[in-house]
C-alpha cells in the first residue's frame, strides 16, 4: 500500500535545463515533423517532461515500493503552459504528493510539478496520476486529480481527424529521448510478465501525438499557442498501430479557446478526457 504519511511531502528544487539538441530528437522520437522544431528554436511543448523527469520520479519512487514500480502505470496527464519553454532555458522544479486514492484493484498517486524560470517566473504545472495494480487496501487522501472532459451529449461533428503510426520500435526510440526506461516499454518478457500484451507505447508518447494533431488541426502548428494538454489514458498502445485523433470543439473563453479530443488504436479508445486549450500569441 502507498504510505499516506507521504502526503504533502515535496521534492526538489531540481535544475533542469530545455536542451535544444535534445528537444529535436524528442520530437524525432514522437514522429513529429513540424517543421519549426527543425532549428531549436522552437520547443515541442511535451518536451517539457524531459528536464522534469527527475525530480516527477523522485517523488514517485519515494511513495512507492520498488518492488511495485513494474505494475505502475501512467493514468492521466494535464499540463498547463504559462510561458512558452525556449532553448537554454533554465528550468527549476518542485514536485509534490498531493493525492493518494487506495481503490480495490489498485492505488493511485497524483504528483504536482512545478517549474519556474531564472526570473522565478511560472513555466509549466503538471498534474502526473499515476495507478499501481493490485497495490490497494490503503488509506485516502489529498487531492483528485483535475476534471477535463466533454459530456457526450455535447459532442457534436467532429471538427478534425488525423492519423499518425507508431513505428516497431518507437518504445526504443521514446525511450531514449526521454529518459523514461521502464521495462514495459522495453522489454517483451518483462511486459508479459506484468500482465500486459507485450511492450506498449509510453503513455507521454502517445499524448505527444496527440498534441502533434491538434497543434497542426487547431493552432497552424504554432506550439507556443498551448496553454494546456491534458489526457486520461485508458488502455495500452502496441508498436506498429495506428493512432486515429478525433477532435471536437469545446467552447471558448475570453482569451482561449478549448478543444475536446479521444484516440482510437485497434477499434479501441485509448486516450479519452482529451483536452485542449488554445490562446492568442504571446508577446
Amino acid at each position: 500500500m502507498l504510505d499516506i504519511a507521504k502526503l504533502g511531502a515535496r521534492y526538489g528544487p531540481d535544475t533542469g535545463q530545455v536542451d535544444p539538441e535534445r528537444a529535436r530528437a524528442y520530437a524525432v522520437a514522437t514522429n513529429d515533423t513540424n517543421p519549426v522544431y527543425s532549428t531549436g528554436g522552437l520547443i515541442p511543448p511535451l518536451f517539457a517532461v524531459v528536464p522534469t523527469w527527475d525530480t516527477t520520479m523522485a517523488a514517485v519512487h519515494n511513495v512507492v515500493p520498488a518492488e511495485a514500480m513494474g505494475m505502475l502505470v501512467h493514468l492521466s496527464q494535464d499540463m498547463r503552459f504559462f510561458r512558452p519553454l525556449t532553448a537554454g532555458q533554465q528550468l527549476q522544479t518542485e514536485a509534490e504528493i498531493r493525492g493518494i486514492r487506495s481503490r480495490r484493484s489498485g492505488a493511485s498517486l497524483l504528483v504536482v510539478v512545478t517549474s519556474t524560470d531564472e526570473e522565478g517566473r511560472l513555466v509549466l504545472r503538471q498534474y502526473a496520476t499515476m495507478f499501481i495494480r493490485g497495490l490497494g487496501r490503503g488509506e485516502s487522501g489529498g487531492d483528485e486529480p483535475p476534471t477535463h472532459s466533454l459530456a457526450n451529449a455535447s459532442r457534436g461533428v467532429a471538427l478534425a481527424e488525423a492519423t499518425a503510426h507508431f513505428d516497431h520500435d518507437q518504445t526504443f526510440r521514446y525511450a531514449d529521448a526521454s529518459g523514461d526506461t521502464n521495462r514495459i516499454h522495453v522489454d517483451e518478457v518483462f511486459a508479459k510478465e506484468m500482465g500486459l500484451p507485450g511492450i506498449i507505447v509510453h503513455g507521454m508518447c502517445t499524448m505527444a501525438f496527440c498534441g502533434s494533431a491538434v497543434l497542426s488541426e487547431m493552432a497552424g502548428g504554432d506550439p507556443g499557442l498551448l496553454r494546456r494538454l491534458a489526457v486520461r489514458f485508458s488502455r495500452p498502445v502496441l508498436p506498429d498501430s495506428d493512432l486515429v485523433t478525433v477532435i471536437f470543439a469545446a467552447g471558448e473563453s475570453s482569451d482561449r479557446r478549448c478543444f475536446a479530443f479521444e484516440a482510437r488504436s485497434r477499434g479501441e479508445v485509448v486516450i479519452k478526457d482529451g483536452w485542449a486549450e488554445i490562446g492568442p500569441p504571446r508577446e
